[in-house]
């Protein structure tokens, strides 16, 4: 099963069953994973190691410049549920839930003085491993897999904080490279141990 789709009875992917989700491409993969020495999936890791550094140094204006115009940001609530139930995660809830506008929203936060939760800033570091790259219907579009593990201090007294994590991106091809157009992540934990959420993965 897909990252991108947790309720298999229904046959939707989570952008299907989210209103800010409504115009994010369906595109989805096919076949099976490209070899790593394949040019796309070597594209494919470096744009996903850029971006972790772009978010390590918290340059989110260019991060944001990096998404699609149609991009869905999601991270559903997960579920412990009985083996066999069909799902992982909670219907229509997410920590994240974002569209271009939501996100650009949230960046341009940070410039203000009510950015109290990053003042002083978190001190991060995003770890990206497990990438696959697949082809999909459209030339112009692959959907890449991966683990990230993000590591998150702050302040000089306050205990460090992980998230674990595995994403279903979809990246598309433009004039100037790659742009994120589709985002799943599906966290390792159902309670996440972390004080608050202003930042990205």
């Amino acid at each position: 099963m897909a990252v991108g789709t947790s309720h298999e009875q229904e046959g939707l992917t989570l952008s299907e069953q989210s209103p800010l989700g409504a115009h994010a491409s369906r595109t989805q993969r096919t076949g099976q994973s490209l070899p790593f020495n394949d040019e796309l999936h070597l594209e494919a890791h470096r744009w996903l190691v850029d971006e972790a550094y772009l978010l390590d140094a918290q340059d989110y204006d260019e991060w944001l410049s990096r998404m699609a115009e149609d991009v869905h940001y999601i991270m559903p609530v997960r579920v412990t549920t009985a083996l066999g139930a069909g799902y992982t995660t909670s219907p229509g809830m997410a920590h994240w839930d974002e569209n271009k506008y939501s996100l650009s929203r949230r960046v341009a936060r940070f410039d203000t003085e009510h950015a109290w939760t990053e003042d002083p800033p978190s001190r991060l570091r995003h770890y990206i491993t497990n990438v696959r790259t697949f082809r999909t219907p459209n030339p112009n579009e692959i959907v890449v897999d991966s683990a990230v593990l993000l590591f998150r201090s702050r302040g000089d007294v306050g205990e460090a904080a992980t998230v674990s994590a595995g994403r279903e991106d979809l990246l598309r091809r433009i004039d100037t490279g790659w742009e994120l157009a589709r985002r799943t992540i599906m966290v390792d934990e159902s309670v996440i141990r972390m004080q608050n959420l202003a930042i990205f993965l």
